[in-house]
């Protein structure tokens, strides 16, 4: 098996002593997208620019395919990295046509002129080639910057929030548009947003920060479905907790009944816990004994999201089929449709405290 081709081991970085990134360890294969996630000031664009080197390394060290490119006390030159980077203002030289700006990094190179246009066709855009950055629409110019990064054959892409100057449908087609141009370069790449569709668009894996320290590194699938932490399973798609008591290791009981999961928990018997639900563990039942109170409702064309009050004064949310017009009021059969069990010791309990006492976060031990 080959090793990656970047590994954060151990990483700290930030400012003087003051650490912005904190016992990061991550890695990426050859050939995948990968994407830093998280709220503003979390840690994520000074891991990209500790990457690109334009950020010290404190503790730990940062290896590039096999080569150790910073650690504390050394530093890499950025130009030495073959490392490419796409930046948020996209960064073009205004007095250079489109042509010009891509071969700027490869214009010495020997087939320079043939490489620029095969680029440009790559991003779709061989008919501007002579066009200046001004002339271009916000889209068309982080094409132009994506080909730019791309012409040295860099070993690793960054992209610095590369969309968020565009309009929000656009940010979704150029999205998908850079994944596909990526995987057929057989380009790696570290992609950072604050946008979860965005990251979850391009990304084949995505790491989740909060407050300098990376939550958990996995697919967009296992994020959602099986999230490490509560900061996870919150930050991540959407989804309501309620309080619950561990009957088995499977199963938990709740005002919404008994939910049996495909996992097994390894806390006590009785063990007070908090049970992720999200809007499609809750399918709409009109024979159901269970009901809920529509307190709002958000039309998505094909469903509709309703937010439901229990009984309790609890809220959770259901996706119901679009042709099923509810209004606010209204009270709604609802049944668990969940075949997966995500919970996380309450605050407080006994088992959170025993949970906090370890150093994997929450334990988890397969049913199968």
């Amino acid at each position: 098996m080959n090793p990656p081709l970047l590994q954060l081991n151990g990483l700290n970085c930030g400012y003087h002593a003051h650490k912005v990134v904190q016992d990061l360890d991550l890695h990426l294969n050859a050939g995948d997208i990968g994407c830093l996630l998280g709220p503003s000031g979390c840690g994520k664009t000074t891991t990209l620019r500790a990457i690109a080197g334009f950020e010290p390394v404190l503790e730990g060290e940062i290896v590039l395919d096999g080569d150790v490119i910073s650690r504390a006390g050394f530093t890499l030159a950025p130009e030495k990295r073959q490392i490419g980077m796409v930046f948020q203002d996209y960064a073009l030289f205004p007095h250079l046509s489109v042509a010009q700006n891509v071969a700027f990094g490869i214009r010495k190179q020997g087939n320079a002129e043939r490489a620029t246009q095969e680029l440009l066709e790559l991003v779709k855009l061989g008919h501007l080639a002579k066009r200046y950055p001004h002339e271009l629409s916000g889209g068309q110019q982080q094409r132009v910057a994506l080909a730019r990064a791309l012409a040295p054959a860099p070993k690793l892409l960054l992209l610095d929030e590369p969309f968020s100057n565009l309009d929000g449908e656009l940010r979704r087609r150029l999205s998908h548009e850079v994944r596909e141009i990526l995987k057929m370069r057989g380009t790696s790449a570290i992609l950072v947003t604050h946008d979860q569709e965005e990251a979850f668009a391009v990304s084949d894996h995505v790491g989740v920060f909060k407050d300098g320290r990376l939550e958990q590194w996995d697919t967009p699938f296992n994020l959602y479905h099986e999230p490490l932490t509560p900061f996870v399973a919150s930050f991540i798609g959407q989804g309501y907790f309620i309080r619950g008591q561990l009957l088995t290791p499977e199963t938990v009981q709740t005002e919404l009944g008994v939910i049996r999961g495909n996992r097994a928990y390894t806390w006590a018997q009785g063990s007070a816990v908090d049970v992720l639900l999200r809007p499609d563990d809750i399918v709409p039942d009109e024979s159901s004994t269970l009901k809920g109170r529509i307190v709002g409702k958000t039309f998505l064309g094909a469903a509709t999201l309703y937010r439901l009050q229990l009984p309790t004064g609890s809220q959770l949310e259901s996706i119901f089929p679009s042709h099923a017009d509810h209004q606010p009021g209204d009270e709604v059969g609802i049944r668990i449709a969940a075949d997966h069990l995500v919970a996380f010791p309450a605050l407080g309990s006994v088992a959170a405290q025993l949970q906090l006492s370890e150093s994997g976060g929450v334990r988890r031990v397969s049913s199968d």
